[in-house]
């Protein structure tokens, strides 16, 4: 063999040896901060995890009332909840009592009140899931389906601020319309053979309604906060207007009034 291709030989030799002493000294560390790591993440995924269709079992409390106990200065739900799962199954399955107009805030929705007396806010569904809205970033509508990611992005980020949300499907023929009073029902209308409605709300047009597809709309239920927490109301330190060339500074004194169903999170409801 030539004295070039011994020493060819030689550095690639040497270079797995290299090799294998950094895998030795940094992998076997490397590979115990992993296995750290990956049971750390598996403990947080198991903490996270929800059962489908739970139930509560031995308690004389409803869901609402526990839900409600839960509500603190600075948290909306503990970080220990056993019986969250089981108040979301509640939430996506009881009955609705009664439907009413959601009147305040800028986006379309309807206040429900379920079994037990529990009110909760339904927003409607406006785009699919693959739409893509183009203009400013006030532009559209909400999505609904933010509403559910906020809760769990709240969970997973360990915030613990955020209402309860669930997505829920409702017909409106037979869950809606028979316990609706006359100010939500004057504003059903058809368009084709699917069911809709506009409510009431600061920018809610009857030329703009949420259309069912047929009768089964889907949307998000988000849970009231207890009446027996008082509300403030606090200027967001990032707010803006939505009129080009006036700066959110200059309307400093008209705050925006909170509603119950509002989180830390920013959003137009």
């Amino acid at each position: 063999m030539k004295l070039k291709q011994r020493m060819v030989v030689l550095c690639a030799v040497l270079l797995l040896l290299g090799l294998a002493k950094i895998f030795l000294l940094d992998g076997g560390e490397g590979s115990a901060a992993s296995r750290r790591d990956l049971r750390a993440f598996r403990k947080m995924e198991a903490g996270l995890s929800l059962s489908r269709g739970a139930r509560l079992t031995h308690t004389l409390q409803s869901p609402w009332e526990i839900a409600s106990q839960w509500v603190g200065p600075r948290e909306v739900y503990p970080e220990e909840t056993p019986e969250l799962a089981a108040v979301l199954t509640s939430l996506s399955t009881a009955r609705i009592e009664r439907a009413d107009v959601g009147y305040k805030g800028t986006q379309l929705k309807a206040l429900l009140v379920l079994d037990g007396g529990q009110k909760v806010v339904f927003k409607p569904k406006r785009y699919n899931r693959d739409y893509v809205v183009e203009g400013e970033p006030y532009a559209g509508y909400d999505r609904h389906n933010a509403e559910v990611a906020a809760f769990h992005l709240d969970r997973i980020l360990g915030f613990r601020r955020a209402p309860l949300v669930v997505g829920r499907y409702v017909n409106l023929r037979t869950e809606i319309k028979p316990v609706a009073t006359d100010q939500l029902l004057s504003t059903f209308l058809m368009q084709g053979n699917n069911t809709c409605f506009y409510g009431k709300c600061y920018y809610c047009r009857e030329s703009e309604p949420a259309c069912a597809e047929g009768d089964l709309m889907e949307g998000s239920l988000t849970l009231w906060l207890p009446d027996v927490w008082p509300l403030q109301k606090h200027r967001h330190p990032w707010g803006r207007t939505y009129r080009e060339g006036k700066l959110a500074s200059e309307n400093r004194d008209s705050s925006v009034k909170r509603t119950p169903f509002q989180s830390a999170r920013r959003h137009r409801m």
